[in-house]
């Protein structure tokens, strides 16, 4: 590989891990072709970049990023990167879910909003809510309340239609 090509990689990893809310770095041994196509396919889905990187480019691409240094020396062996850009717990789910399935891909380590991961926390970072899950576990706070007061106002107005109505007949009945 050229030096060129070697420096476009380091610019663009670390372009990708300077915008990303998750980085996570798997070992990715004994994953077949067809495998990781399924994987890649997944992320995609979810709007995760996944790639294949050596580690002594991903080393450097991180060294120009601040709060990365604690990944370097889990940077052995193969090593695949998704960078999650909106949902930083979405590949923490994918991850679980295709090492279950597959015995395979193991998780080396996560750096999730500035946050440090070990590989062995993924359940626990597969368990926790997704930002979607999230928004609208807040939204349905919010409308709880609002829904109570709909119910409150649509009981009050039915009374009070019935009221009229019951005013009404007895005016005509006199």
């Amino acid at each position: 590989m050229k030096r060129s090509e070697k420096e476009a990689i380091i610019a663009r990893v670390s372009e990708k891990a300077s915008r990303a809310a998750a980085l996570y770095f798997a070992d990715f041994t004994g994953v077949t072709v067809a495998e990781e196509t399924e994987l890649r396919r997944e992320f995609r889905k979810s709007g995760i970049e996944y790639t294949v990187v050596k580690n002594t480019l991903a080393r450097k691409a991180l060294e120009q990023v601040a709060g990365h240094d604690r990944v370097f020396e889990k940077l052995v062996g193969p090593t695949g990167i998704a960078f999650s850009y909106e949902d930083a717990i979405a590949p923490a789910k994918i991850f679980k879910k295709f090492s279950e399935k597959t015995g395979k891909l193991r998780l080396k380590v996560a750096v999730v909003e500035k946050q440090f991961f070990e590989g062995s926390q993924l359940d626990q970072l597969a368990k926790l809510p997704s930002r979607p899950e999230l928004i609208a576990g807040i939204l349905g706070s919010v409308q709880a309340p609002i829904s109570g007061i709909a119910g409150v106002l649509h009981a009050i107005v039915r009374d009070l239609v019935s009221l009229v109505s019951q005013i009404e007949t007895k005016k005509a009945a006199a």
